[in-house]
């Protein structure tokens, strides 16, 4: 059955605006109810205010992004990240479970859990182990592992597993806009021509957003054949080197410039390769990749283009 009434957390964020779209879309008669940006401000770690929230909202489904995303801001803010994360997390499932037991939560989870298990140098699917490597990715995994005990209780969620995504509107926070804001603004003739980067060796597995996005309105559809705690991985199974992404955005804008290593822009671990499976979410959602790379980059830098002339 189609979803009635959908709460959406994370409802201010770089996903959420890809995502509202394309819920609309494949249920045009739900009611989307936010949390987050112009929505309702409510404190995912005060439960009792979040209960009664919820409890008013009565959805059916929830899909929740809400989260302390960047792996820096976590680090530096780990209690915060910890009560986002994982508390918030606990209580919004319980919120659901006492408003409406059948209610389904569709988890934004990480690929980051898997941290030191992109070690063995394979693509993993979801039968990886959670190994996480820093704050963020602990707490995603703890919030993760918890849901999928509450699942044995009756929970209905689904608990997907991104790797790295971008596309227009993320914040320079992450690593694809904060190359393309700094090649925008050396092709606009606003900053000197150095770049400053983290490593550029690694490899990572990149999805446009609203790839991403598409495979969890999938998992929403069909919700009512999967099993509590259902995990899918959302990959595309290409890893890519880090440099070359840089690289392909200066080609892009006609830019050359000096690179620089910057030693706060580097993790203490770093893994060399990191790419996901998702067989599963293939045979089972009927999803796949339908954005060309070429296209994200070029459209992420056609944002930081628009938003530097903006600037100016």
């Amino acid at each position: 059955m189609a979803p009635r009434r959908i709460l959406l957390t994370g409802a201010g964020g770089f996903v959420a605006g890809h995502l509202r779209p394309l819920l609309r879309a494949a249920f045009p008669a739900a009611a989307i109810i936010e949390m987050g940006g112009q929505g309702a401000k409510v404190d995912l770690a005060d439960g009792p205010a979040l209960a009664q929230f919820v409890a008013e909202a009565a959805p059916d489904a929830c899909v929740h992004l809400a989260a302390v995303t960047a792996v820096p801001a976590a680090n530096a803010d780990p209690d915060t990240a910890w009560r986002i994360n994982l508390m918030g997390t606990l209580s919004l499932a319980r919120a659901l479970q006492a408003a409406n037991p059948a209610a389904v939560l569709l988890f934004a989870s990480s690929a980051e859990i898997y941290g030191r298990s992109f070690a063995a140098g394979v693509a993993l699917d979801e039968s990886g182990l959670p190994a996480p490597m820093n704050t963020y990715a602990a707490t995603k995994a703890a919030a993760d592992l918890a849901l999928g005990a509450m699942a044995a209780t009756g929970l209905r969620v689904i608990r997907m597993r991104p790797f790295n995504h971008t596309g227009p509107g993320q914040p320079p926070s992450f690593v694809v806009p904060a190359f393309a804001r700094q090649v925008a603004r050396i092709a606009a003739g606003v900053q000197a021509p150095v770049l400053q980067v983290g490593a550029l060796d690694p490899y990572r597995d990149f999805l446009d957003v609203r790839d991403v996005c598409a495979a969890y309105v999938a998992a929403l559809q069909k919700a009512d054949a999967l099993a509590p705690g259902a995990v899918f991985n959302v990959a595309s199974g290409t890893p890519r080197r880090i440099g070359d992404i840089l690289a392909a955005l200066m080609a892009m804008a006609g830019v050359k410039a000096e690179v620089s290593t910057g030693a706060g822009l580097l993790r203490r671990a770093e893994i060399p390769t990191a790419s996901g499976d998702a067989a599963a979410a293939r045979a089972v959602l009927g999803w796949a990749p339908a954005i060309a790379w070429e296209q994200t980059l070029a459209d992420v830098l056609a944002d930081w283009q628009e938003r530097v002339a903006q600037e100016r």
